[in-house]
């Protein structure tokens, strides 16, 4: 039997700085990822899908030293966000939030940075373990708590804390959690991937040479149904981009009027798939002027999972507080601060895991649930209450949002984007700002966590 003071579950964003940090503490420390192969890695290592870019303040967030990332990770720097509306557009050139970084943000390689990330808790100490599956955690606490994991060979690993940072799939954390929730209300119901994800899909693609604006991400709102469903353009390097989109999964395409949006066709017998989707995006944006297929090729060497493409789940659930008492801690993906409205999590994740690897490996876990409202709580509260908002927009509802943003832009005096003053641009905007404070006010003080401490019975 093997012994070591924290196990983490996972080896992407959350679970590396979650073993790094303990590491860091002086705790013996031990990773399990069951490793996936990808073309743009040499070796199996996490599921590292993503579309990958990171804003000003997010930098802050993950706590992340940019200028010491190796070459190769940081893909092109931003200076702008486009989001386009079936008629109206507004392009945002700040977030409006205070930053130490200098700049407005940088798209990334999410595989590079995982990889990094995985060198620093190796070098920290860490043992970081690929190829080797958690299929089993038990918890014994008649003594304090100590937990005993089985893994897909049949080797058995006791450690006194565990850090579930296993994606927005929970494999290993819904049923861990289940183990200390009753019946009517479990994890397994609750958290269901199928139920509560979103789809994405994406596929690198070459552009024509000068077409790629390198320094602007741009997001489709309202072409395609489905609450907070878009197609995206990310750049890479060397006019490569990242053409995807999210959507949730099991939507019928008899909910939904064909005729209302420009990604569907009015003769569609079901929802197109991704690669469908992001063909018609890319013949609406540019199919007059270039041959798509031909001008626009998929790059299948050494990009994405494989030939290309890649297809993950994020989570569109909120986030869940931990069993703390029981020694065991949720991060990132798995404990839903991920979001389907902001397309990537990559910052939470860091800060979370960073924060339940430091609170095990100095016994203080219990106080876990409290620091991660601290360190990402106004974070989540913006995107829950802008979630709540949007979740019934239909395409006139996002050319109304667009215009109203432009004029909020236009007419704002100070970093702040969504404020009293400049949402009195006219009734849409103060219908805007209203609905904004008031799903805020609905989710303050912790209010959008789904599963909180007090219903974990121990």
């Amino acid at each position: 039997m093997n012994h070591v003071d924290v196990a983490v579950v996972g080896g992407g964003p959350a679970g590396s700085a979650a073993a790094e940090r303990a590491a860091a503490e002086g705790a013996d420390v031990v990773l399990f990822e069951k490793g996936v192969p990808r073309a743009d890695r040499d070796g199996l290592g996490p599921d590292s899908t993503d579309a990958a870019g990171f804003l000003d303040y997010w930098v802050d967030i993950a706590q992340l030293d940019v200028d010491a990332l190796p070459d190769g990770i940081v893909q092109q720097e931003l200076t702008k966000a486009e989001f386009v509306g079936p008629e109206e557009t507004v392009v945002v050139d700040r977030t409006g939030i205070e930053s130490s970084y200098d700049g407005f943000g940088f798209t990334f390689q999410r595989a590079k940075l995982d990889d990094w990330l995985r060198e620093q808790a190796e070098d920290a100490g860490a043992d970081y373990r690929v190829g080797e599956s958690v299929t089993d955690v038990e918890t014994d606490l008649s003594d304090g708590h100590e937990h005993t994991l089985t893994l897909s060979n049949g080797e058995q690993w006791v450690a006194e804390y565990v850090v579930l940072a296993d994606g927005p799939q929970r494999r290993v954390t819904i049923p861990v959690l289940d183990r200390f929730l009753p019946a009517d209300a479990s994890a397994s119901e609750r958290l269901s991937p199928p139920k509560t994800n979103h789809i994405a899909y994406q596929e690198y693609r070459k552009f024509p040479e000068g077409v790629l604006e390198e320094d602007n991400i741009k997001f489709w709102w309202g072409w395609m149904p489905g609450e907070t469903a878009y197609p995206w353009v990310f750049p890479n390097a060397d006019d490569v981009a990242r053409v995807g989109l999210t959507m949730p999964i099991g939507l019928d395409i008899d909910d939904f009027d064909t005729s209302a949006y420009r990604l569907l066709d009015e003769d569609d017998d079901g929802i197109p798939k991704g690669a469908e989707y992001i063909e018609r995006l890319l013949e609406e944006l540019y199919g007059d002027e270039y041959d798509v297929e031909e001008d626009f090729p998929v790059v299948e060497e050494g990009y994405g999972k494989s030939k290309g493409t890649e297809t993950y789940s994020i989570s569109s659930t909120r986030p869940v507080d931990s069993p703390t008492e029981a020694g065991i801690a949720v991060a990132g993906g798995a404990m839903g601060t991920t979001s389907a409205f902001h397309e990537g999590g990559d910052h939470v994740a860091l800060r979370t895991g960073k924060l339940a690897g430091e609170l095990a490996a100095t016994d203080s876990l219990e106080e876990y649930n409290d620091a991660w409202k601290d360190a990402i709580g106004d974070e989540l509260l913006r995107n829950v209450a802008m979630a709540d908002v949007v979740a019934d927009y239909e395409p006139d509802d996002w050319d109304t949002a667009f215009r109203v943003a432009r004029q909020m832009l236009e007419t704002a005096d100070t970093g702040k984007l969504l404020t009293r003053k400049n949402a009195s641009v006219g009734i849409d905007g103060l219908r805007l700002y209203r609905a904004y404070r008031k799903a805020k006010k609905r989710h303050a003080d912790g209010k959008y966590v789904q599963l909180t401490a007090d219903e974990y019975d121990y």
